[in-house]
């Protein structure tokens, strides 16, 4: 009995055309058949964050979603934000304000901090927002609400909201 089929995503820029096991995760995907280790595997559940990539612009936990689900869309992991060198704006903040620490969660962090300012800028409302009719603003209340299924065990919470709040307020 074939449990396999063939799957086609572009991965950080990249057309990626994968054999796998129908029951693969994303996570396992990226990690076993594409070497892309930067977005980790905590709890295994959807409730850490940490395995938090991005999906046609749309951020989610990659343990919890079939890599078959994802063929032909678009994905982006840590490692596709920036390099050594040239950093995305997040990963600088990051480093700037601290808010890596430990570093098992920071990927994820990463990646969902850059899709709540999306997010906000395309004036998607959370549960603390305060008038649907207006445009959606940054507020320590709606980051927080926002970035509330990331776990950081090191407790880098105020140093995270330190490095988004920075990113958001700095002109594109």
């Amino acid at each position: 009995m074939n449990h396999g089929s063939q799957v086609t995503f572009t991965v950080n820029g990249r057309m990626h055309s994968v054999e796998i096991d129908n029951r693969t995760t994303l996570l396992d995907a990226l990690r076993e058949h594409l070497h892309l280790t930067g977005t980790k595997k905590g709890c295994d559940h959807g409730q850490c964050g940490a395995c938090t990539v991005i999906v046609d612009g749309r951020r989610i936990n990659s343990c919890l979603t079939l890599a078959v689900m994802h063929d032909g869309d678009d994905i982006m992991t840590i490692e596709g934000l920036g390099q050594p060198g040239e950093l995305h704006p997040m990963q600088a903040a990051f480093v700037k304000h601290d808010g890596f620490q430990c570093g098992y969660c920071t990927s994820g962090q990463i990646c969902s901090s850059v899709a709540v300012l999306e997010e906000i800028a395309a004036n998607i409302p959370s549960h603390v927002t305060a008038d649907l009719t207006a445009q959606a603003t940054i507020t320590p209340d709606e980051i927080r609400e926002r970035m509330s299924g990331n776990i950081c065990r090191c407790g880098a919470y105020s140093n995270i909201l330190d490095a988004i709040t920075e990113v958001a307020e700095t002109p594109t």
